[in-house]
């Protein structure tokens, strides 16, 4: 009896050490997940969600999406060191451990240690060949680019901006429309979802913009029903539903034809002009959280590179500069698993087009710039890739397209050095006008994408679909 009671003491006092899910706060749980404790904060989350009747819906729906993202980072996380070593050493033989460490250190082999265990990123070793400029030399040797001038079917880029800085200055506004036709289609893997179910399907569209893009005209879909989302919507898209069948993979597709133009405004400096509280571009001035906040990282980069400018011109071309420069572009991580797309560039030193543009966007608001997000896809024929970039106003010449990705042209002529900065080219294909805007009709479960909208999205009653369950396919062709 005595012994009983002993250990039944020791039982009790072990639980008083114990923290109960129900004492620990949100911020909590994600400084755990942020530290790499996966399985035990989803025993927490998880027992939280069972047991505490008390918890508001706002907070239910991010302790699962705390679950969500950590599934989704496992994902993005599944090299292991020999096979990261194993890939660079294919190009370096004589790589050390004392090179890989130094590496880590200096965020150009990205990593996690997910419950104790190093974890590589999926694109690690590849990213290192983008990210160490003696790697990148070893790359390029190994992987010669072809010759432009030789290259077949080769697209001038730099040839096609003159072009519209040239019909630019004859006729002010949009300039040398392309016509593009489109089939896009999204595969649902079989038994993905169980037969009899409705499976929702939500595909990117493109937005109407005057003189920009137009002539937007659907040619045939599968199937036929759907619904296309108002012209207002800041991420358009056109929504399927079907049922799905045992053992059957499930297609959604529509056929469209757009017209694109470029612009490029010539822009003096010295006539631009701060924005003002009743200019009624506050909007496109203030921090949208969770990836564009002034915190401390942002205002100390913020002094470092604008010094003393005050011409809003020139701070944007400073910010445009230094971006192009510093923050190297790489594969990312999906964005959904990535807290702050700003923060995330500063503390890493790279980030791929849309973690660049909103770091831009960040650091121009914060200086009283109006600046806002666009993207979809870009075409520089015969290639093709999702792309964002974004729009910056300039008073008292107005709004134009940005695309801090694409830089600084290499070019001694300083207005077509900064053609990216005050210019487009026309083989764009924009969906959004806006990042993490609601779909209309609203999705019910919580996106793949959370951030941009480009490849679509799939969801049935069960809840969301990730990208590992489906497929998406864009071709297209330019119309003479």
């Amino acid at each position: 009896m005595k012994r009983l009671s002993i250990l039944f003491l020791f039982g009790i006092y072990l639980i008083s050490c114990t923290e109960s899910p129900k004492n620990i706060t949100l911020n909590e749980i994600k400084n755990r997940i942020d530290q790499g404790k996966y399985t035990e904060t989803e025993k927490i989350i998880k027992q939280e969600l069972k047991d505490n009747r008390m918890v508001a819906e706002h907070t239910k729906r991010e302790l699962k999406f705390e679950l969500e993202r950590m599934r989704r980072i496992r994902k993005d996380f599944t090299k292991s060191r020999k096979e990261v070593v194993d890939f660079i050493r294919s190009y370096i033989p004589d790589v050390t451990d004392n090179d890989i460490e130094q590496w880590e250190r200096e965020k150009k082999l990205e990593y996690m240690v997910i419950d104790g265990k190093k974890r590589y990123f999926n694109h690690a070793a590849r990213n290192l060949f983008r990210l160490d400029k003696a790697a990148q030399k070893i790359w390029m040797e190994k992987n010669p680019q072809p010759n432009k001038q030789s290259a077949k079917d080769s697209f001038d880029l730099d040839e096609h901006d003159r072009s519209i800085m040239k019909a630019a200055s004859i006729k002010h506004g949009y300039v040398i429309p392309k016509r593009f036709r489109i089939h896009y289609t999204i595969t649902v893997d079989s038994d993905a979802v169980p037969a009899g179910q409705t499976v929702r399907c939500w595909i990117p569209f493109p937005r109407e913009i005057d003189g920009r893009q137009t002539d937007l005209k659907i040619l045939d879909t599968d199937p036929k029903q759907f619904i296309l989302a108002p012209k207002t919507n800041l991420q358009r898209t056109i929504y399927f539903e079907k049922i799905a069948h045992k053992a059957q993979p499930i297609r959604f597709s529509v056929n469209y034809e757009f017209t694109n133009r470029g612009i490029y405004v010539a822009i003096d400096p010295e006539r631009v002009q701060r924005v003002t509280a009743r200019d009624s571009l506050q909007e496109y001035l203030k921090e949208e959280p969770p990836h564009i906040v002034f915190n401390d990282s942002i205002k100390n980069l913020s002094r470092r590179i604008l010094g003393d400018e005050k011409n809003p011109y020139r701070m944007a071309q400073k910010l445009f500069a230094w971006v192009d420069r510093h923050i190297i572009w790489a594969s990312a991580r999906e964005y959904s698993t990535i807290r702050d797309l700003s923060l995330y560039p500063i503390i890493n030193h790279h980030g791929d087009c849309g973690i660049q543009t909103m770091l831009f966007i960040t650091l121009c608001r914060y200086n009283g710039i109006p600046a806002r997000w666009q993207s979809g896809w870009e075409f520089k024929p015969p290639s093709d890739s999702m792309h964002d970039w974004g729009m910056i106003y300039f008073k008292p010449y107005g709004w134009m397209p940005v695309d801090v990705t694409y830089g600084l042209r290499n070019s001694g002529d300083e207005n077509f050095k900064y053609f990216y900065l005050q210019g487009m080219d026309s083989y764009r294909l924009i969906f959004n006008d806006g990042f993490a805007q609601r779909f209309a009709p609203p999705k019910k479960y919580i996106r793949s994408e959370t951030v941009d909208s480009q490849r679509g999205e799939v969801e049935w009653d069960g809840g969301n679909l990730y990208f590992d369950r489906w497929q998406w396919d864009m071709q297209w062709e330019v119309l003479k």
